[in-house]
């Protein structure tokens, strides 16, 4: 890296869990980040604030005034914008040394695999199951980890996720099959206050950071198939171990 790199990154390098060897890993590494709402916003920020090198942007969605109080990537200036452009405008601004690849489309089966093509860590913080249940099994089949970050109201869920490794559960193996229709709620039916979904963007940034410099740094284990609950009303967290279904769809017949 060049000095002024250097200078940039220099409170991560002076850390023993991250040094110089892990930010070199954060530099090469790419991201997809699948929505850039609530959780992608502040996701993105803390990614790139990292230093991932290559940041590949999916939302079909466009900027919408009630977005501004919790997707904090956006201005005024940006409604009726689509939000992957807008993304990859912040990130252009934010560090033009970084790469970011925006696709202004929705995520389904019949184009989840490229569109997550060559990724490291796949972070998804979409708002429906049947768009999660898709990137999942495509992070399956494509033997990519998947960092998976939600938030219903004053609960937040973020978990990595290894189900093309034997012995690891996929997300499919935490909600099974029944949630791939489209009719679930969203945050204009049940409301959500920013602070709280960025608390999970930004947990859910630091999992997928995890996932990215296991083994060039000692930042700590992925914790595979680990489901962090945070409660935001009475502030705690605890964990549940999601065990590999064999009977699973999508990664029941790997071993």
């Amino acid at each position: 890296m060049t000095p002024d790199r250097l200078d940039r990154f220099a409170r991560h390098i002076v850390l023993p869990d991250v040094g110089g060897a892990g930010q070199a890993r954060l530099v090469q590494s790419h991201v997809v980040l699948v929505g850039l709402g609530g959780i992608g916003s502040p996701a993105l920020q803390y990614l790139a604030g990292a230093g991932v090198g290559r940041l590949t942007l999916i939302d079909d969605d466009v900027v919408e005034a009630s977005n501004l109080q919790r997707q904090t990537i956006f201005t005024s200036s940006d409604i009726g914008r689509p939000k992957a452009a807008a993304a990859a405008a912040w990130l252009s601004a934010f560090d033009p040394e970084l790469a970011g690849i925006a696709h202004e489309t929705r995520l389904t089966r019949d184009n989840a695999g490229e569109l997550i093509a060559g990724a490291d860590v796949v972070l998804d913080g979409c708002d429906n199951f049947a768009t999660r249940l898709a990137v999942s099994d495509a992070c399956v089949a494509a033997g990519i980890p998947l960092t998976s970050a939600a938030l219903g109201r004053f609960q937040g869920q973020v978990a990595n996720f290894a189900g093309h490794r034997a012995d690891h559960a996929c997300y499919r193996c935490f909600v099974g099959d029944a949630f791939d229709a489209e009719d679930c709620d969203t945050c204009a039916d049940q409301g959500v206050l920013g602070a709280m979904v960025g608390m999970v963007g930004a947990f859910g940034a630091m999992a997928a950071l995890r996932v990215l410099l296991d083994g060039a740094a000692t930042l700590g284990d992925p914790q595979w198939g680990q489901v962090h609950v945070l409660d935001g009303l009475r502030p705690s967290l605890r964990t549940m171990r999601i065990t590999k279904d064999p009977e699973c769809n999508a990664c029941g017949s790997i071993a």
